[in-house]
């Protein structure tokens, strides 16, 4: 199994730091504002690689973590005039739900820096005593980048750069405008703990390092987030952790790609960002999964118009079949069936083939769009069988959908009720279609069940020049615009 490390930029073989056992940890949301799309792919990624690792026999421990305490939320709260505590409490809950009905599983451990505070003290006070951070008169805590003569070994940026686009504190107090803050005293009427340094609060990276500590110790696995937390927040998670420990803090860093709507990146300033909520109320958490992994995670994901509605399309195209195999099945029930070898050793053949092919995809660096795209095919080859109609070709066919329904529900695919999910879409999604083209297309299909060809196609032609196109199956057929 190979994962790509943003920190050597080249795919590796993963090999935990100890056997058996994965120490994983993602960054989770800045709770200032409702979750979002880009909260939900994060959310998907690392729920998928660590519902793979466990595939792959790893007893994985998986944290994530809530940044409960920032100048957001405090600002937020401010503006509702609430405590920011019980701000960021409600939005917490908020978001939970919103997750749930996205069907993300809750990682091992949940992490939140408010609930960190004295291991976050303990963590700089140690970094003070090493030379690697100072405070200031002020009350606020920096840690001196120059003690660290790593720094920018993830980025690929220097010190000299290390300002670039990044916005930084105002202290006159400051060794170097680069430095970062580890605690940031209080200012009047903002949420505070008791510190060394006086009323405060932590700074944001000091956040992760010390909830990683406390979590795992001083060397994890495995360490996630979206790319635009590359520079500054990871580069420093890096630099404070390791000059702290002596040691290196993670054995390989991944980084998802980011969300673009109509080819600009998402923000709250351009007005673009697309709440988790709106998009549950129109789409199904299957399709929104299937449309966000049909990329490789490290790509960007560009979100057009009909991104999740060709997604949407694609999955009932894929339930029809498994309702169709559903229902062979309540049939094949009241037989007796004789079964050839050769049969039973099809059937077990595909569903070898359907498991290896979906391991050989994730092991190259959890290809979901690679293990999406085999769909395709083995939904051909049941449609095939389920044709065919012979007792040995449904059996194979009912191997299929198992099968499928059992491996691909690691992505998040394949829980509903083929069923109930093929009537929700066709009573959504359906098109208004003219009550004369239906009575063509009706006609049509009894010319077919009569064996008139001749007439079938003259129908279908028909249908054709009022822009319909229309598709045939052994149950039935389906209408669209041409």
């Amino acid at each position: 199994m190979k994962v790509y490390n943003s920190l050597t930029k080249r795919k590796e073989e993963f090999i935990p730091l100890e056997e058996g056992k994965v120490k994983m940890y993602a960054c989770g949301i800045t709770v200032s504002g409702e979750a979002h799309i880009g909260h939900g792919y994060q959310a998907l990624i690392y729920d998928v690689m660590r519902k793979y690792l466990e595939k792959k026999g790893y007893e994985v421990t998986y944290a994530r973590n809530y940044t409960d305490v920032d100048d957001k939320i405090i600002a937020r709260a401010n503006e509702q005039g609430v405590p920011a505590d019980e701000y960021a409490a409600k939005m917490i809950e908020k978001i939970d739900v919103v997750m749930r009905e996205l069907a993300v599983d809750d990682p091992t451990v949940w992490l939140k820096a408010t609930q960190n505070i004295d291991n976050i003290i303990e963590f700089v006070q140690k970094l003070i005593e090493k030379g690697h951070a100072y405070p200031t008169k002020n009350g606020d805590v920096y840690f001196d980048v120059a003690s660290y003569p790593a720094y920018g070994k993830l980025s690929g940026r220097n010190v000299d750069d290390a300002l670039d686009g990044v916005r930084v504190d105002n202290d006159e107090e400051k060794k170097n405008a680069y430095d970062f803050a580890l605690w940031k005293s209080a200012k009047p009427g903002e949420i505070y703990w008791e510190s060394p340094w006086g009323q405060g609060r932590p700074g944001w990276h000091i956040e992760c390092s010390a909830m990683n500590r406390a979590a795992f110790g001083e060397q994890i696995d495995l360490h996630g987030g979206g790319r635009d937390l590359i520079f500054p927040h990871h580069e420093n998670e890096i630099a404070q952790t390791e000059a702290l420990t002596g040691k290196q803090f993670v054995k390989y860093w991944t980084h998802n790609g980011l969300i673009k709507v109509n080819g600009q990146k998402m923000s709250k300033s351009l007005g673009n960002s697309l709440l988790l909520t709106d998009l549950l109320e129109n789409y199904s958490n299957e399709a929104i999964k299937y449309a966000l992994l049909q990329t490789n995670y490290r790509g960007d994901i560009n979100v057009t118009d009909d991104l999740f509605p060709t997604a949407e399309k694609h999955l009932y195209e894929f339930y029809s079949t498994l309702a169709l195999v559903d229902r062979v099945m309540d049939k094949l029930r009241g037989m007796e069936l004789t079964l050839s070898g050769e049969d039973a050793a099809k059937a077990a053949e595909i569903a070898e083939k359907i498991d290896r092919e979906f391991d050989e995809c994730m092991d190259d660096d959890f290809n979901t769009a690679l293990a999406l795209s085999n769909l395709f095919g083995y939904f051909k080859e049941m449609k095939k069988l389920l044709a065919a109609g012979k007792a040995g070709d449904l059996f194979v066919a009912l191997s299929y959908g198992i099968q499928i329904r059992k491996i691909y529900s690691l992505l998040g695919l394949f829980k509903k009720s083929a069923k109930e999910y093929v009537a929700w879409y066709e009573e959504k999604f359906a098109e208004d279609i003219p009550a004369d083209v239906k009575a063509i297309a009706e006609e049509r299909w009894q010319a077919r069940q009569n064996k008139d060809w001749a007439k079938s196609d003259a129908l279908r032609a028909a249908l054709a020049e009022k822009g319909y196109a229309v598709k045939d199956s052994k149950t039935g057929y389906e209408l669209t615009k041409a």
